[in-house]
């Protein structure tokens, strides 16, 4: 790793020299201006690590020496402090040495149906609504319902969200798929635990340059909205559904009481599910060509078991077990969003080190 650095160091001050010739070509200066950039990023950050370090071991040598309790428990907490600084530090270099998706840093539009469990699986759709709402707020980001279907139980049979703000896509990618909860439902008269389940997808919001649709291609429909929203959403025309015939892909929307509102908005949705298949179908075929399966988050995969009798999580991508679900839904997820972002860290890592080895 050591001769690594110092053959960076070596071609970074390279191109130093080669840039500041007279005569360079203007398409050859635009080529190795964009390549110091990237070096003189990653040889920056290796040098804040490397600062980072030379502290750490200053504070275990002041740590070592010194006899006072008082003074031990300072330099303590200014290790730990710094440690977790260096662990921060080193992510940031592996994100510039192994970038993530560009589709991270895009907002997301958020979708939970109910699945199997009837009534229960439709309250634990609700309740997962509610936890993702309270996340949002706690990184936040702006989180807004955009068509919902509730049940008389106050459950929901499905609900799609628009969320907005850093890096959504990126800390939610892994949500997609199959939710399975296991408790008491509010129904259950002989107090027998129920397995029900949700499907959660996330798809990235698309740019139109992305997703060309043709209108010959669309059904469009209007209709009167249904449930809450006002009298005057409930006696008008402004619910909408589009319905791209090649897919068969559905979208309809009926939160604002503009029908052309509810339009433009159930076309942003039908793009990025439009998207989102598209994604899925590349990935297959990537992973059919690596002949080893990657993980996509797709909808048909289970991720995640919430166990109420045992107050205990578990998300299956990354094998990590919580025991706090009752802070879990509360929006605290950190633990598991933490574990699969670091995941999907190391599956940048790993790609990007086959391709070096071709």
């Amino acid at each position: 790793m050591i001769d690594q650095w110092a053959r960076m160091q070596e071609r970074y001050d390279q191109l130093s020299s080669e840039l500041i010739a007279p005569d360079i070509d203007t398409n050859k200066r635009l080529v190795l201006q964009k390549e110091h950039a990237k070096l003189a990023t990653l040889l920056e950050q290796k040098k804040q690590i490397d600062a980072v370090m030379q502290e750490i071991e200053q504070a275990r040598s002041a740590l070592q020496e010194t006899h006072d309790m008082e003074m031990k428990e300072l330099f303590q907490e200014e290790l730990t402090a710094l440690e977790q600084q260096h662990k921060q530090e080193l992510a940031k270099l592996e994100d510039l040495m192994y970038p993530p998706d560009e589709r991270d840093n895009r907002d997301v539009y958020l979708e939970i149906r109910a699945g199997a469990g009837g009534q229960e699986a439709a309250l634990f759709a609700a309740d997962l609504l509610r936890m993702y709402k309270l996340y949002a707020e706690k990184q936040h980001w702006r989180f807004t319902v955009e068509d919902l279907s509730t049940t008389d139980l106050g459950g929901m049979r499905e609900v799609v969200v628009h969320i907005k703000g850093d890096r959504v896509y990126g800390h939610l990618k892994y949500e997609s798929g199959v939710h399975r909860v296991q408790r008491v439902p509010a129904t259950e008269t002989q107090g027998r635990v129920h397995t029900s389940t949700a499907t959660v997808a996330v798809l990235p919001e698309a740019k139109e340059v992305e997703v060309n649709i043709n209108p010959a291609d669309l059904r469009i429909d209007v209709f009167r909205a249904s449930g809450a929203g006002g009298q005057h959403v409930n006696t008008t025309d402004s619910a909408v559904r589009i319905t791209h015939v090649p897919t068969g892909v559905v979208v309809s929307c009926q939160d604002e009481r503009s029908q052309h509102k509810n339009k433009a908005k159930a076309m942003k949705i039908l793009q990025s599910r439009i998207l989102a298949v598209q994604l899925e179908e590349q990935e297959a075929k990537m992973s059919a060509e690596r002949k080893q399966q990657v993980g996509t988050g797709m909808r048909a995969e289970k991720v995640r078991t919430y166990n109420f009798p045992q107050n205990r999580v578990t998300d299956h991508q990354v094998d990590v077990t919580l025991k706090n679900l009752d802070m879990f839904m509360e929006g605290n997820m950190d633990g598991i969003i933490d574990a699969l972002v670091e995941m999907d860290r190391e599956k940048r890592r790993l790609r990007s080190a086959a391709v070096l080895a071709q």
